[in-house]
């Protein structure tokens, strides 16, 4: 297996598992990391994270979520893009209710 592949899947894998256990407080260490691996991609995400640090290392370590509230959003537009130019406002009024 070529190094550059297999350091990319090495680092790729840290950052999973850096979000799935919350650990916000590694953030800096693999961004570090990333940008000196020499990985165009990598480098890219990693100064991307950066531009926003902050944010991003309170998504990784703070509990409060807004998860179902961009899930209730993407159904709502799921609902409207199925219906666009066939539905008018009662169907889709009656759609987004349903569930409710």
């Amino acid at each position: 297996m070529d190094a550059g592949i297999a350091r990319a899947h090495a680092l790729s894998r840290a950052f999973l598992a850096m979000v799935r256990e919350r650990r916000g407080e590694d953030l800096e260490a693999w961004m570090t990391e990333a940008m000196d691996s020499g990985i165009d991609a990598l480098t890219r995400f990693a100064r991307g994270l950066q531009e926003d640090v902050v944010a991003v290392k309170a998504g990784l370590t703070l509990e409060w979520s807004n998860g179902v509230t961009e899930g209730q959003i993407h159904r709502l537009k799921l609902i409207k893009r199925q219906g666009y130019g066939r539905a008018g406002f009662a169907l889709l009024r009656r759609r987004v209710l349903q569930v409710a």
